[in-house]
């Protein structure tokens, strides 16, 4: 006896709908967002359980609270909905599509694996965006002005200060202020990162990670808080569209008719080529960021030298980087999986061949 179960979250409240096998609604129930009665609610169901619910703040504290209270759980990926928009009809279509199997878009969940490393590796995304910000905010200060700084004059306490002095009072005042924020806001990013370092110096995968040319600390961090388990994707091709590196083809008005024969016949188009949109953006920022770190600073690795024959044959500078990316991605995964470090002997005899 199959009981599906769709559950639209909020911060306040949580509709839950459940159907049978066949179809037919059974209950529809609306509860306070709290775990005791989230639980209580769902042992009270009788017969096998099937529980579906969206990404969201909330999806990790619910995935491990209610996984144990289920036979499936299900967390999928948020879509937009025409028409008529309510929570009763959220639920009841999450619990129809986990019925039919028509959801797509699942989202991976292991809520007690590098639990740790995955909250600094989120501290550190977002103190470096705060960072950024803080930078851009204090140099659109200058440029409002016509005043062009260098780096230097915006990062460091006594240079901004004699680049300040050279502003009008009004704008001073402010660049004044923003600079106290950026101060602190450097300070924060200091702490974050020395936190993620710590929490990936006690993972043997980001260290073994970290071998890899063009990754280093950082990155092989933010690599294995994002996929967790390097089981999760049989081929590379699998890992490259998760990253972003998929290569996705597009054409239209694929068919013409011949008029000598009166046939229909394949149009020779090129076809409209891209990357693929539906990707994990970090990790796509890690790998092309690592790609660029061994073109522009590892001038004597054997990744560079294949990069500038790319070059030579003729290809263009972007695909060149896109393919560089793609490799060190397929190392990374392979790395991880057969539990060895990088091997520059291994990348020669490939680049050779």
């Amino acid at each position: 006896m199959d009981r599906y179960m769709g559950l639209d979250v909020h911060s306040q409240s949580c509709t839950l709908a459940v159907e049978d096998a066949r179809g037919k609604r059974l209950n529809e129930q609306v509860l306070e967002t709290n775990g005791k009665v989230l639980v209580r609610c769902l042992e009270g169901i009788a017969g096998t359980r099937h529980l579906c619910f969206e990404e969201g703040t909330q999806s990790a504290w619910l995935y491990e609270l209610l996984e144990p209270h289920v036979d499936e759980i299900v967390v999928v990926q948020s879509e937009k909905r025409r028409g008529n928009k309510s929570d009763s009809l959220d639920a009841w279509a999450l619990t129809e599509h986990l019925r039919t199997g028509a959801k797509t878009g699942r989202v991976y969940k292991a809520p007690r694996r590098f639990t740790e490393l995955r909250q600094a590796v989120h501290g550190y995304e977002m103190a470096t965006q705060d960072l950024v910000r803080a930078k851009n905010r204090l140099r659109a200060v200058f440029r409002a002005r016509g005043m062009t700084v260098t780096r230097a004059a915006v990062e460091k306490p006594d240079q901004r200060a004699a680049a300040i002095k050279k502003l009008p009072p009004a704008p001073r005042r402010l660049a004044e202020q923003l600079g106290e924020r950026l101060d602190s806001t450097i300070e924060a990013h200091e702490k974050a990162e020395s936190w993620l370092r710590e929490q990936g110096d006690r993972a043997p995968e980001v260290l073994r990670l970290a071998t890899e040319p063009g990754i280093g600390s950082i990155r092989a961090a933010q690599i294995v808080a994002v996929v967790v388990a390097p089981e999760r994707f049989r081929t590379r091709r699998q890992f490259w569209s998760y990253c972003g590196l998929g290569v996705v083809t597009r054409t239209s008005a694929d068919w013409v008719r011949d008029p000598t024969t009166n046939k229909w016949k394949q149009k020779e188009a090129t076809a409209t080529r891209g990357l693929n949109r539906n990707r994990n953006p970090l990790l796509k920022k890690v790998f092309k960021g690592a790609a660029t770190t061994v073109i522009h600073c590892m001038p004597n690795h054997p990744l560079h030298a294949d990069y500038e024959r790319q070059l030579e044959a003729g290809i263009k500078p972007n695909l060149a980087r896109l393919t560089l990316a793609r490799r060190i991605a397929s190392m990374a995964l392979a790395m991880w999986k057969h539990k060895e470090d990088y091997d520059p002997t291994k990348q020669r005899s490939q680049t050779a061949a």
